[in-house]
């Protein structure tokens, strides 16, 4: 899970070069879907890949825009067997 909060509060920067360039998104690097807090301070995306530094590519693409909170998740299904 990726945590991004907009430098400056401000989202629209970001918004706007995703318009223009895309996710930026390295191969191997699965966006599977966001949500954007409601006072539109946050948001957080659900991303997949089995080489982190992919991920790390893809957080120097954005982090003049963003600052990012990384936080390893699985799905509860495979956390419950383990608990």
């Amino acid at each position: 899970m990726v945590i991004e909060r907009f430098k400056n509060g401000e989202p629209r920067p970001v918004y706007s070069r995703a318009r223009e360039q895309g996710r930026l998104l390295p191969d191997g690097l699965r966006y599977v879907d966001s949500w954007v807090a409601a006072d539109f301070a946050r948001c957080y995306q659900l991303m997949e890949c089995d080489d982190l530094t992919l991920l790390m590519r893809w957080v120097a693409s954005w982090s003049d825009l963003v600052d990012f909170e990384i936080v390893p998740v699985v799905p509860s299904a495979q956390a419950s067997p383990l608990l």
